[in-house]
């Protein structure tokens, strides 16, 4: 045992004595200089690359073997040695571990670099300086293998006598610079702080790899040479365990964690994007790409809309093939805050020349309010629980500039949407073919304070004073639009239209109502329009027509149903109305046009005044009415021509005729300002349909009306009779008749019968007439 151990001894003393004989020959007899022309020849001969190595080339032995190089610059062999250089490192060095050149083999135990510094480019063309270089490397790959080791060993060594084993304790990459200028997208990338470390690496089994580097991108050219701040800047850390294939020419990449803080401007608030895949497999002979159990998360900020951060999660798989262009991405499925959750999948195809894609998406029940208060959105829908419940499904298919929904199936609350829909990302064009079973879109409207909901609310609401835009002017003048949407039921002002249907044709500010039809309150409602959106102010035109629709029943509806209406019938309506304005005042305030009205198989409801009139011609005649009243007013027609300029409603021409009776009469109606002032007339004719008999002197006695006020005055203050035109046509009317004298008998007879209009045109009337009489007929 003791003479084993002495051996032992010995032998350990004579490899030190050969290892330091080996250090003090290398470092007495070889020169690393004399590397630097072997060195440059064989890089040459591989890349193509003219190498300078202007530092010094040093020996290392403590605590590793090694061989280090300062100040390496390479050029491309178009470029001149002025020219900045494709590539440089301030500092490389090797090592190599000493066992295992005593069987003969180069085991690299270390690998350092130090300050490499890239640069790359691309012309307007698309084609890149490190395109030749890859062409190179790629016909000079058989060679490879049989050029490190005489490299390694010397410039006597035998090719074939040492082999190189692929086992490096350490990988460090330093301070590593790369730049990017792409001529043809006009877009300088940089990185920088580039760290990159490994242990262990093997090509058998997995290995641990960090990476670390700062990246960003300015949209000019010039932007550095400028000291512009980045459009584009981001923090990435990368952390994997590398599994190396090289007779497989593969990659495997397991339990990947990759994660980055990103700002889109200087003082924009950093974004946070983390991706993860429990492997990612790179197949690089078939350009292939596999990744199983993929996860990207991500904190987005906004500071103005979003409180705090918004967390969104998307779980994946890929299998991507560069050479089809084509990838598949499969089980996707989004996450997020107010119950987001939309699954599917989608294929990707011509990746690199024009990308496509087609799939399935599928989105469960979600509220959309909070995300269109994220996009800045603000919402007064009259319901708080609009958009509380949306959902959708549809194959989808597109590619960068446009997408298309072709089968949709969307879920708006109560309301079931099917059809078609396409939209260029940018918003520009919109087409569609919607088909809906009912749509309440009082829902979604503002809501109204409550002086507003008080009678007549939707016409307050439409002239409230509001200057809120009612159209995006800026993206009318530049979209197109064009679709057809259809309703079994919609819903507006409380206004119900069945069978709706809507036609819109539009491009480049010129937008045409070219249909719009619904069934109406028993009758019809049809219309066409236009508006203009390439001037400073946005024009409007409308043609509509209304056809048999139930006149009482909208009345109400348009009151809220707070007042019964005072009319029954079936309106016909027509005309064409024009204005200009985006905003509802202003719109009023320019508005024009033309209208023909018509109120046909209608009554007054709950005032006769044939009744009124019969009674009152009647106590003129000294006789009493007996007949059986209704408590309505039937009449044969309600007609009137309306022309309205500058928001103001004028006719002169009224007319209602009722059997026995004519009502004519003017009047306007400011839209602006809400009041309005209207005179009518109602006289007794003798027809065949009379209401009563009339004595021919009274057919020219009017009934004057007068009705004016605001349209939030009590319904009941709107009208009145007109005392001093009643009288004034009554003194006339018995000065022709009776010539200038008045008998005594006909005075008694008038006086009874003014006694009782003190009821109907209030106290003293009939004396102020009658003394008025005895003054006309002295």
């Amino acid at each position: 045992m003791r003479q084993l151990l002495r051996i032992m001894l010995a032998a350990v003393g004579i490899l030190a004595i050969v290892a330091v004989a080996a250090v003090v020959y290398v470092t007495t007899f070889l020169d690393p200089e004399d590397f630097k022309p072997r060195l440059t020849a064989v890089v040459e001969k591989q890349t193509g690359l003219n190498l300078d190595l202007d530092g010094p080339i040093n020996w290392s032995f403590y605590p590793r073997i090694g061989v280090s190089v300062e100040t390496a610059n390479a050029w491309l062999p178009a470029q001149d040695e002025e020219d900045t250089a494709f590539a440089a490192v301030e500092r490389a060095e090797v090592s190599v571990a000493f066992a295992p050149l005593l069987r003969g083999e180069i085991a690299v135990d270390g690998l350092t670099l130090n300050g490499v510094r890239l640069n790359l480019k691309r012309n307007a063309d698309g084609e890149g300086n490190w395109e030749p270089l890859l062409d190179r490397l790629v016909e000079q790959s058989e060679e490879a293998e049989t050029v490190l080791a005489p490299a390694s060993a010397g410039p006597n060594a035998d090719a074939g006598s040492l082999a190189v084993v692929l086992s490096i304790a350490s990988v460090d990459i330093n301070e590593a610079d790369i730049r990017f200028r792409d001529e043809q997208a006009e877009a300088l990338w940089h990185v920088q702080e580039l760290n990159i470390s490994g242990s262990n690496v093997n090509p058998v089994r997995p290995f641990p790899l960090k990476a670390m580097f700062k990246l960003s991108k300015h949209n000019n050219l010039d932007a550095e040479a400028l000291e512009r701040v980045p459009d584009i800047s981001s923090d990435i850390d990368l952390e994997t365990r590398m599994r190396l294939g090289l007779a497989e020419q593969q990659f495997v990449l397991e339990n990947t964690q990759l994660n980055t803080r990103t700002r889109f401007a200087a003082e924009g608030e950093p974004q946070q994007l983390d991706i993860a895949a429990a492997e990612s497999v790179v197949r690089l002979g078939e350009q292939q790409l596999s990744i199983s159990d993929g996860k990207l998360e991500t904190s987005l900020r906004h500071p103005e809309n979003w409180d705090g951060g918004l967390e969104l999660a998307l779980a994946f798989g890929m299998e991507g093939d560069w050479q089809e262009q084509t990838a598949r991405l499969k089980d996707l499925q989004l996450t997020g805050p107010d119950k987001l959750r939309v699954n599917g999948h989608l294929n990707l195809s011509q990746l690199r020349d024009a990308p496509r894609y087609q799939g399935q998406l599928t989105a469960a029940p979600f509220t959309l309010r909070p995300w269109l208060s994220r996009a800045g959105v603000t919402l007064n829908t009259s319901s708080e629980a609009a958009l509380s419940d949306v959902a959708m499904t549809s194959p989808i298919e597109g590619d960068l500039q446009e997408v298309m929904l072709p089968s949709l199936s969307l879920v708006v609350d109560d309301s079931t949407f099917t059809g078609e829909l396409a939209s260029r990302l940018d918003g520009s064009n919109i087409d569609f073919d919607i088909e809906g079973d009912e749509l309440n879109l009082d829902r979604y409207l503002p809501r109204q304070e409550a002086e507003q909901q008080a009678s007549l609310g939707l016409i307050n609401a439409a002239v409230a004073d509001d200057p809120a835009e009612l159209l995006p002017q800026a993206w009318l003048a530049s979209s197109s639009v064009n679709g057809n949407l259809s309703m079994e039921s919609l819903e507006l002002g409380g206004m119900v239209f069945s069978d709706a249907l809507v036609e819109l044709q539009g491009d480049q500010g010129q937008h045409q109502l070219s249909n719009f039809e619904a069934d109406f309150y028993e009758g019809e409602l049809t219309a066409n329009g236009h508006i203009d959106a390439s001037e400073d102010e946005l024009q409007w035109a409308l043609s509509p027509t209304i056809r048999k629709v139930q006149v009482a029943p909208l009345i109400e509806t348009l009151s809220d149903g707070d007042e019964s209406s005072p009319l029954r019938g079936r309106l016909n309506l027509s005309g064409d109305l024009t204005s200009r304005g985006n905003q509802r005042d202003t719109l009023l305030r320019h508005l024009n046009g033309d209208l023909e009205a018509r109120l046909t198989e209608g009554a007054i409801l709950e005032t006769n005044v044939s009744q009124e009139m019969c009674e009152l011609v009647a106590q003129l005649e000294g006789e009493e009415s007996e007949r059986d009243w209704s408590s309505d007013t039937a009449f044969d027609e309600f007609a009137a021509t309306l022309q309205i300029r500058d928001g103001v409603v004028q006719s002169d021409d009224l007319l209602i005729t009722v059997p026995g009776i004519d009502v004519q009469g003017e009047g306007n109606y400011d839209l602006t300002s809400q009041r309005f002032d209207t005179q009518a007339n109602a006289r007794l004719v003798d027809t065949a349909d009379a209401a009563c008999e009339v004595n021919p002197r009274l057919e020219a006695l009017p009934l004057p009306l007068s009705c004016e006020g605001h349209i939030s005055d009590e319904r009941s203050e709107w009208c009145r009779f007109d005392r001093d035109a009643f009288q004034g046509a009554v003194v006339e009317l018995i000065q022709e008749e009776a010539g200038g004298q008045v008998s005594e008998e006909l005075e008694k007879r008038l006086g009874e019968s003014l006694d009782d209009l003190d009821e109907r045109l209030g106290e003293g009337s009939g004396d102020e007439l009658r003394e008025g009489l005895r003054r006309l007929f002295d």
